[in-house]
C-alpha cells in the first residue's frame, strides 16, 4: 500500500521536456512548437553555455551561424540557428554551373517570354512518375508550373511538382531563392537536413526554410507531390482574432528534428539554386555532421489530419480563410503573399442555406491541388495529384447537378468530405503560367464550361409573380416605360 503524507506526498516530476518519439512509418523523434527557439544535441554537454560563440569548442566542432532574417529584424520576427558541426559548410571545392532545367522557372515578370497569364480556369492532370530506366531525383524533377515575382526582390512564389524515382545518394540541396513548403501525394520522404531528420507522409507538410541544406530519399519508392515556393517573408500561423488563444493548426502539434549527425569523409555535391539556376558546389565531406545546434530557422513538419476546423453553427457560409494553416505576409500590409488552406473531414450543420461553395469571383488567385479522396463539384480530372488554377475574378462555383443537389437537399448534419484532403494555395498577387504549365506538361486541360450550361435564368418563369408582387408594392409594371 502507497502511503500518502504531506511529509512525503505522492507526484511525479518531469525528466525531459516533452517531445514526439518514433512510430511506425516514422523512426525519427521530434520537438513540438512553431517558432520555438529549440536547443538540441546529439551528444550531452555538446552545446556551449551562457554564449553562442566560445573561443573553443568541446571536441574541436566548428561555431556557424544561419540566419533567415536580417540582423536587425525586430526580435518577435528574427529567426536564426547556431550550429556546431564537425566540418564548416566553407570548406569547400568551389561552385560550377549545372545545366539547365528548363522547366525550373523563378522570373515571373511580364517581360519574361516563357510565363503567360490566363483569365480562364485551367487544370492539370496527375504528372507521370518517370519511368525506371531515367533515374531522376528530387532536384532532377522539379516542374515550375505557376508563380509571381522575383527571388531577388524577396517577393513573390513559385508553385512546382515533382515526381521522382530516385534517391538523392550523396547529393544535397540548398534553396538559396525561398522556403519550401513541401506535400507528398504518393509516397513518403526521408529527409534528411543538416538539423535532424524529419519522415513525411501523404497527409503531413513539410517546411523546408531557405539555405537549409538537405537531401531525400524515397523509402516506399516512387514519389510524387506539391511545393509552395516563398521568396520573400516565412510562413506564419494565422492570427485568430475572435476565435481566441486556441483552433485550426495548434502550436504543439508543429515538429521538428532532433540533433542527428553522420561521420563521412567522402565525396559530396550540393546543388545549389539560385534565382531559379542551379550551381554545384563539390566538398570531401558529409554536409549532415551538426552535432548540436541552438535557435528557431529550422525545418517542420505538420500533420493536417489535427486541423481544428471551425465553421459556421446556424447559417451562410464563413469565409474559406478559416481553414488556413499557414500564411506568409506580402509587402502590402492587410494583404498575404499566400494563404495555404485545407479542405477534409469535417461536419456540416448550417439551416437554411445553401451549402457547397457560393459562386464567386475573388480578387486572389485560387489554386487547388488533391493529397486524397474526392471533391466533388469540379471538372473532370480532379483525382489525386492533379491541379486546378483558377485568377483573380474568374467566376467560379460547383457544377449545374451539384447547384440542384444543394438546392433540392434535406438540410440534415452531415459530415464532408470523407477520407479526402484537399488543399489551396490563395495568393493576392497576379499569379502567372510557365511555358511547363502551358505547353509542356501534357497535362493542361480547361475546366469544361458545359458543367454550368443548365443554370439558366429561372427568374424567368416567375414573371407572373414579380408582377403580382410590383404591383401590391404599389410600383410600375416590368412592361411599363422606364426613364
Amino acid at each position: 500500500m502507497i502511503s500518502n503524507t504531506t511529509a512525503n506526498p505522492l507526484g511525479a516530476t518531469a525528466q525531459v521536456g516533452y517531445s514526439i518519439p518514433p512510430k511506425e512509418g516514422d523512426p525519427y523523434k521530434y520537438q513540438v512548437g512553431f517558432g520555438n527557439r529549440f536547443t538540441s544535441e546529439a551528444i550531452p554537454g555538446t552545446l556551449p553555455v551562457a554564449q553562442n560563440m566560445p573561443q573553443k569548442m568541446k571536441y574541436d566542432l566548428y561555431i556557424e551561424g544561419i540566419n533567415g532574417t536580417p540582423f536587425v529584424t525586430p526580435r518577435k520576427d528574427n529567426q536564426s540557428t547556431w550550429l556546431y558541426r564537425i566540418r564548416p559548410s566553407v570548406a569547400h571545392q568551389g561552385f560550377t554551373k549545372l545545366p539547365d532545367n528548363p522547366d525550373l522557372e523563378a522570373c515571373f515578370f511580364p517581360l519574361n517570354p516563357k510565363v503567360h497569364f490566363s483569365p480562364t480556369q485551367l487544370a492539370w492532370y496527375p504528372m507521370d512518375i518517370p519511368t525506371d530506366d531515367v533515374k531522376t531525383d528530387f532536384i532532377a524533377s522539379l516542374k515550375t508550373l505557376a508563380g509571381n515575382g522575383d527571388p531577388t526582390l524577396r517577393e513573390g512564389l513559385a508553385v512546382h511538382l515533382y515526381a521522382a524515382n530516385h534517391s538523392m545518394g550523396s547529393r544535397a540541396f540548398c534553396n538559396n531563392d525561398g522556403d519550401f513548403l513541401i506535400l507528398p501525394q504518393q509516397g513518403r520522404l526521408d529527409i534528411q537536413t543538416e538539423v535532424g531528420k524529419l519522415m513525411v507522409r501523404p497527409g503531413e507538410l513539410v517546411v523546408i526554410p531557405r539555405g537549409i541544406k538537405y537531401k531525400v530519399v524515397l523509402p516506399d519508392g516512387p514519389s510524387r507531390g506539391y511545393i509552395l515556393e516563398l521568396f520573400g517573408s516565412h510562413f506564419e500561423l494565422p492570427d485568430l482574432g475572435p476565435l481566441g488563444s486556441h483552433g485550426l493548426a495548434n502550436t504543439r502539434d508543429f515538429e521538428s528534428p532532433v540533433a542527428s549527425f553522420d561521420i563521412d569523409q567522402s565525396a559530396w555535391e550540393i546543388a545549389y539554386k539560385v534565382g531559379g539556376k542551379l550551381f554545384a558546389c563539390h566538398q570531401d565531406h558529409t554536409p549532415f555532421d551538426v552535432v548540436a545546434w541552438s535557435g528557431n530557422y529550422v525545418p517542420y513538419k505538420y500533420a493536417m489530419e489535427k486541423f481544428v476546423f471551425v465553421g459556421s453553427i446556424l447559417k451562410d457560409h464563413i469565409d474559406p480563410s478559416i481553414f488556413t494553416v499557414l500564411t506568409a505576409k506580402s509587402k502590402t500590409p492587410g494583404a498575404p503573399l499566400v494563404d495555404f488552406a485545407i479542405f477534409s473531414e469535417r461536419w456540416d450543420v448550417a439551416t437554411g442555406t445553401f451549402r457547397p461553395p457560393y459562386y464567386h469571383r475573388n480578387c486572389a488567385t485560387e489554386m487547388m491541388g488533391l493529397i486524397y479522396g474526392e471533391y466533388g463539384g469540379r471538372s473532370d480530372g480532379f483525382t489525386p495529384g492533379a491541379f486546378s488554377f483558377e485568377n483573380g475574378f474568374c467566376p467560379h462555383g460547383v457544377s449545374y447537378d451539384e447547384f440542384k443537389k444543394a438546392t433540392e437537399a434535406e438540410l440534415k448534419p452531415v459530415k464532408i468530405h470523407q477520407g479526402t484532403l484537399a488543399f489551396m494555395f490563395e495568393s493576392c498577387m497576379q499569379v502567372l503560367l510557365t511555358d511547363y504549365a502551358m505547353q509542356g506538361s501534357g497535362k493542361l486541360h480547361e475546366h469544361e464550361p458545359k458543367m454550368w450550361d443548365n443554370l439558366k435564368g429561372q427568374f424567368i418563369n416567375h414573371i407572373d409573380d414579380v408582377e403580382a408582387d410590383l404591383k401590391a408594392a404599389g410600383l410600375p409594371s416590368l412592361s411599363a416605360p422606364r426613364a
